[in-house]
Formats: C-alpha cells, structure tokens, sequence
C-alpha cells in the first residue's frame, strides 16, 4: 500500500509542479476521508491539481462548472416519468461519482450550494423522499477565488465546516514558472494512468482509523479548539467537526511518513489550513474574510504549549 501511495504522490507532483505543499495537504484529504476547498487566484493549477489526482486513480470523476443559473437538481439528479411503466424514474447527476470538481464553487447560488451540504456530510443524496448512498470513495474538491466579489456568493459558516481543508496554491517560484512554460504540464494529462485502484484507496482509508494517538494529542488538540472559543477575537470558534478534523488529517500525515502514531508536529503542521476557515473573526480590518480568521488562528495556535 505504501508503494502505490508514493506512486500516487509521485505521479500528481510531476504533473503540478511547485506545489508539494498543496499535493501533500489534498492526499492527507483523501486518506481521511475529507473534502477539500482550493481557495487561490486564478491559473495557479486549482483545478489542474483536482484533474490529476482523478486521472490517477482508477475512480470516477465529474466536473461541474458552477455558475448563477445551476440548479441543485442539476446536481443531485431528477426523477424523469416513464411512459412505458407509467412510474417517474430517478436519473443521478453528477453528484453521483467518486470524485466531484466543483469549479467556482462561490459562483453558484447558495440554494445549489446547499445541495451539496448532505453528500459531503453523510455520503448520500435524498431526492423525492428517497435516499441514494454514495461511496464507497467521494471526495468533493471545490475551487474558488477569494478576490473576486462581483456575481459571487460568500459560502456560509456551515459549509465551511464540511471541508477538511481550505488549501491555497501560491504562485510558483522563478525556476519552477520556467519550467511549467518549457512542459506545459496540462498536456500530459491526456496521457496519465491510474496508479492506485479504489480498494487501494479504501485500504488505506481504513489505516488511517488504525494510526495510534496519545492521550496528549487529544488534549493538545481539546485545548487548541477551547482557546477558539474563548478567543475575543473569533465570533466563532472551533466545531467539534473541527476537532475530528484535525485528529484524522494528524493521523492521515503519519501514514503518508510511514509511521503508525501521531506527533504533535502533525497537528501543528496541519492546524491552520484545517481550522482557520471554520472560524469568524469579530474583525476583518486590513485582512479579507477568510485571512482574518486565520490570522487570529495561527496567533491563537503560537500560545498552546506543544506536548513533549
């Protein structure tokens, strides 16, 4: 599992180049059975990183381009009548994959976005009264700019806290740029092949459960949430979501370094991009919506004392 893992890895970082970082933080996703939000400006491999990943595993894939006038229904599916059996039939949408690009998820309405609130919750779509489950892999990846207000849609609170993470690409270095314009790695796309099967994937999903985690983690990452929610800085602080978040990804990171327990630097190294969006900061002066909760987060983080 190990091998195919790093295959995995391998196979994505040599298609987005300069983004170990963001590979690194989406496969801590897919091992703990996250969703994940690609928040950055445009032409920095947002949706490149979702369409690689796909491509390399041996699992379906669906694109939705979100825009004002989408419909949850175009979504999650509708119920068509028969004719001949004089009965209305459900046809499956998109939602019905492994996974799910949801491009310029801040685009689409809030009535669609909520559409996706209970796949990403409980792994399975109810329509006309009936419930259709998803899985056994589904992972939604949601791309968005943070900058771009006009015809956008602010997601709200609770649908922040269905994404494990909130991840940001960065624009690539001076040598890496140099390279991405010599290979123009969106061609090679056509051409990538699975490296991992989805019972691979599941397997390690399944490891992940069985990393071990010391009473002392649990208690770094309590006191973590609990500093949150007695910050006067934050309107809200850390979900339990959030908590549970942050101890699978812990646990997930020690499986992607081969080991079968958990370190404070796991947390740590993944407290930020997995907490900070769940959180809104009293104030948004000299930062954006979603910098100034971070901003209080990592400050918050610097004064919880690190288990020895």
């Amino acid at each position: 599992m190990q091998n195919s893992l790093q295959a995995l890895m391998d196979q994505v970082q040599s298609v987005v180049l300069g983004k170990e970082s963001a590979v690194r933080r989406v496969m801590v996703a897919i091992l703990s059975r996250g969703h994940v939000l690609l928040e950055d400006v445009p032409g920095v491999g947002k949706t490149l990183l979702a369409r690689v990943l796909a491509a390399s595993v041996d699992a379906s894939f669906c694109r939705i381009q979100m825009t004002p006038d989408l419909l949850p229904s175009d979504i999650l599916g509708v119920s068509v009548f028969s004719a001949d059996t004089q009965q209305f039939h459900f046809k499956p949408g998109p939602i019905f994959t492994q996974f799910l690009l949801a491009d310029e998820i801040n685009r689409t309405t809030p009535r669609t976005q909520s559409a996706l609130l209970e796949a990403m919750s409980e792994v399975q779509v109810t329509a006309d009264g009936e419930t259709h489950p998803l899985g056994p892999v589904f992972m939604v990846i949601a791309t968005q700019n943070p900058y771009e207000f006009e015809g956008t849609y602010c997601l709200p609170e609770n649908q922040l806290d269905r994404f494990m993470m909130r991840i940001r690409m960065g624009h690539p270095d001076k040598s890496t740029e140099r390279e991405i314009l010599l290979r123009q790695p969106e061609r090679s796309l056509a051409g990538l092949q699975p490296v991992m099967t989805v019972d691979e994937l599941v397997a390690l999903q399944d490891a992940v459960d069985e990393i071990r985690c010391d009473d002392a983690i649990i208690d770094y990452i309590v006191n973590i949430a609990e500093a949150t929610r007695r910050s006067d800085d934050l309107a809200v602080g850390l979900s339990s979501r959030g908590s549970l978040g942050l101890l699978q990804a812990a646990r997930a990171s020690a499986l992607l370094d081969g080991r079968d327990y958990v370190t404070p630097e796991d947390v740590r190294q993944l407290a930020s991009c997995t907490c900070a969006h769940r959180l809104v900061a009293r104030s948004f002066e000299q930062h954006t919506h979603s910098t100034a909760s971070e901003v209080v987060f990592d400050r918050i983080l610097e004064t919880i004392p690190i288990p020895q």
